[in-house]
């Protein structure tokens, strides 16, 4: 009888393939990946100092309204169009320091609001702030 020999093949698996698609698989993922980058304001929030400081000066700030028929009042006294960058100076004059804020009605003339931001600017205003009236005014 004749022996047979057996030659014991190990079996082994043969992973360096598997890696192959894996690391393929991991560049596609990164390339593919968007990056998205939020857009936002950057706001500074006063501390507690700051609003101490401002409420021991007392400034009051000049109010500019504009109504619904774009007729402009500077710290409730009706102006002209024309008379706006005058009034914000005296009123700058008395408070070099007070912000301005605009109350503009939503039906008011853009025109309106334009003329009374270039007057703040021409004055030198750096605090001004512009916010919408409800329609009850």
């Amino acid at each position: 009888m004749r022996k047979r020999h057996r030659t014991e093949d190990e079996a082994e698996i043969n992973i360096t393939p598997m890696l192959d698609i894996v690391f393929i698989m991991l560049i596609f993922f990164i390339v593919t990946t968007s990056f998205v980058r939020e857009q936002g304001l950057d706001i500074s929030r006063p501390t507690q100092a700051e609003e101490q400081q401002q409420q021991d000066e007392d400034n009051l700030p000049i109010l500019v309204r504009i109504n619904q028929l774009s007729m402009i009042s500077v710290n409730n006294r009706q102006v002209e169009a024309d008379a706006v960058r005058a009034n914000l100076e005296r009123e700058r004059a008395q408070n070099p320091s007070s912000p301005l804020i605009i109350a503009a009605h939503p039906d008011a003339d853009t025109n309106s609001l334009v003329r009374v931001l270039d007057a703040a600017n021409v004055v030198g205003i750096a605090s001004i702030s512009v916010a919408t009236e409800t329609g009850g005014r």
